[in-house]
């Protein structure tokens, strides 16, 4: 691994490991300070999550463009932007910077470092939820870069999984690594391990879509290196 493939690398998992803590540590919160309430409890984790999101990909994002999500980074291999050695390391550090984010979440709230979730999400309206959080999650990242404004891409992104996490019923895990992450708290946050592979399958399929509808959207454009390539114009459509 080139020190530049380790730089990225590091980011992604101490950003996935952040980020996890904060979904995982501010439900935990939310559950022990509104415990008969839970739609505060689901806001309180809302706002804690959604500002974590902001400052990480701000903090992050130059080095490694602060995926934080394995279905991202296999959606920016299929359009160019990663090599297949660095698609690999950025999930491979995305899964263990979020086993190491929920293990840090429960030991600071002093809870066993591991407990599987006994919380199960996984029916069908579940999956629809998460084919859906996927999906537009995918459409905003993208479409914000290929549109011109990756310096808003932080707020965009936290803003769209603020609202996801309302208008879905799975409350938009919409990333495997978050998901595997959170089948290791038994807590507000959690999701039991019997429900992760449904949810895994799901948001593949909603990157998947996700991906095909930028294509449609923003046809002739790659993403090489995380930097948007515009086409060239035609020559009969030049002045």
């Amino acid at each position: 691994m080139t020190n530049a493939l380790a730089r990225k690398a590091l980011a992604e998992l101490v950003g996935t490991a952040i980020l996890v803590a904060a979904v995982i540590g501010s439900g935990i919160a939310a559950q022990r300070l509104s415990p008969t309430d839970v739609g505060l409890q689901l806001l309180e984790n809302t706002a804690a999550t959604a500002a974590a999101l902001i400052a990480i990909i701000l903090a992050l994002g130059a080095v490694s463009g602060a995926h934080l999500n394995p279905v991202v980074t296999l959606v920016d291999r299929v359009l160019g932007g990663l090599t297949n050695g660095e698609a690999t390391a950025y999930v491979l550090s995305q899964i263990v910077g979020g086993a190491l984010g929920a293990v840090v979440a429960n030991l600071m709230f002093d809870e066993a470092a591991v407990s599987w979730s006994t919380h199960q999400r996984a029916t069908g309206a579940h999956l629809l939820g998460e084919v859906v959080a996927t999906f537009g999650l995918v459409l905003v990242v993208f479409g914000v870069v290929r549109s011109g404004r990756a310096a808003a891409a932080p707020f965009a992104v936290a803003a769209y999984i603020a609202a996801a996490y309302w208008f879905t019923s799975s409350t938009s895990f919409a990333n495997p690594a978050v998901t595997f992450a959170r089948t290791m708290s038994n807590t507000f946050a959690g999701i039991a391990p019997s429900s992760a592979p449904g949810f895994v399958v799901a948001q593949l399929v909603g990157g998947g879509l996700g991906l095909a509808c930028v294509l449609a959207l923003y046809p002739g454009m790659a993403t090489i290196a995380g930097d948007v390539v515009l086409p060239h114009r035609a020559e009969e459509d030049r002045v």
